[in-house]
């Protein structure tokens, strides 16, 4: 029996989210990233990307069906997003993931533990899975599998909730995607973050022989979810707003691509303190094979680049590079120039303690003018936000005054 007050919640915010997607403002931001994404000369955009959901957002749900809950999440996080001002694009549709099989222990069958450091801390620590290269047998070979009689009873209760008010997308893609599918993010809870940099000198072929298997896996599984037409139009991604002129725009519904259609988006936060040539042999041939079935590729979240970016210019389809709060900009802008677009994440304790304008405005004003000197093709994204002190308005003053300064971006 479903939750009437819960549903109402839901019908309520799904027509708020269908009224700003549809609207001709979103239009408009739609064109305009197309042309951006595409080295077309616009304003440097301004997105931000969450982090402060669990201040902003978590403190207002009511929903206590906790099916119903997950998606009073997204449209609320959806509706707070849209009165900060930014460049972001909202789609009108909801997105209800299909339940796809895992094995038991993770999407590799074996077990990492995490300690934290007390109940409250963001920051942990990782035990690997892996006491050694020996256990790789004790690894599960991906199998691209969809529960279609538990997809099937989720989509009819959010059809049965919010249908006639939201289009409702079923992401069938398979487990071994975005963060599964970079190599990187798994490896450092495979092998524990630590030991992963001891084994590139201490055991390098057992460790190209666990990359060789992980490689293997995520081609395997991938190639199953496209040949059961199980990748879509809306499994684009690239940390960003993903439309540009090549590729197809964004699209709810069950029509199949091959992932040549798609944005993939890759990191190798684990790989930051490597070398360029570590960071090429142990993971970045990995990657590769798996990036080309892509038809554009972003590279890098929150890891430091700069001394990277001559070798990512092995990656054929690669379009846009992070640039983080702890890469030198100047440089980055330099080897980057016009070949790619700069993804420029400035640091998000920026707002954390409060909105100084003339710090702020001294950091953006420091790092586009580098951007500038070398014709960039650049963005502006302020993510990972940890806290802004229960302030919403510092995310608006933040966009406010990034957005004067791409005004005044010139090349």
């Amino acid at each position: 029996m479903k939750n009437e007050k819960d549903v109402a919640t839901l019908r309520d915010l799904a027509a708020r989210v269908k009224a700003l997607a549809s609207s001709d403002a979103m239009g408009h931001r739609r064109e305009y990233w197309r042309a951006h994404n595409s080295f077309e000369r616009v304003r440097p955009p301004v997105v931000i990307r969450g982090g402060y959901e669990h201040e902003l957002v978590e403190p207002f749900l009511t929903c206590e069906d906790e099916f119903y809950r997950r998606f009073e999440y997204v449209f609320r996080a959806t509706v707070l997003h849209d009165s900060l001002g930014d460049d972001f694009v909202f789609e009108p549709w909801a997105t209800l993931r299909a339940t796809v099989a895992v094995p038991d222990g993770g999407i590799w069958g074996v077990a990492s533990t995490i300690k934290h450091a007390d109940s409250d801390a963001l920051a942990y620590h990782v035990y690997g899975a892996l006491a050694s290269f020996d256990e790789i047998g004790r690894m599960a070979v991906p199998v691209h599998m969809v529960d279609e009689k538990q997809t099937a009873l989720d989509y009819e209760k959010l059809a049965d909730a919010i249908g006639d008010y939201l289009t409702i997308h079923i992401d069938r893609g398979p487990e071994w995607k975005r963060w599964n599918a970079d190599i990187s993010t798994q490896l450092g809870f495979l092998r524990g973050h630590e030991q992963m940099l001891y084994d590139m000198s201490d055991s390098p072929e057992g460790l190209h022989r666990l990359l060789s298997f992980m490689r293997d896996g995520i081609l395997k599984a991938q190639a199953e979810a496209e040949a059961a037409g199980d990748w879509t139009l809306a499994e684009h991604e690239n940390q960003s707003v993903p439309y540009s002129r090549e590729l197809r725009d964004p699209a709810p519904g069950a029509k199949s691509v091959k992932r040549d259609a798609l944005w993939g988006f890759f990191s190798a936060q684990e790989f930051a303190s490597v070398s360029p040539e570590q960071h090429y042999e142990f993971l970045l041939q990995y990657q590769l094979p798996i990036m080309e079935n892509f038809g554009l590729i972003a590279y890098g979240c929150c890891e430091d680049l700069t001394r990277k970016i001559g070798m990512l210019r092995k990656v054929k389809n690669l379009r846009r590079i992070s640039v983080t709060p702890f890469a030198d900009a100047k440089k980055c802008a330099e080897q980057i120039g016009t070949d790619y677009i700069c993804a420029y994440r400035p640091h998000p304790n920026l707002v954390a303690n409060g909105f100084d304008r003339e710090l702020i405005g001294g950091v953006l004003k420091r790092d586009m003018a580098e951007f500038s000197k070398n014709k960039c093709y650049v963005d502006i994204c302020l993510k990972d936000i940890s806290t802004v002190g229960n302030d919403p308005n510092r995310l608006i003053l933040f966009t406010r005054l990034a957005k004067e300064i791409a005004e005044d971006y010139k090349v």
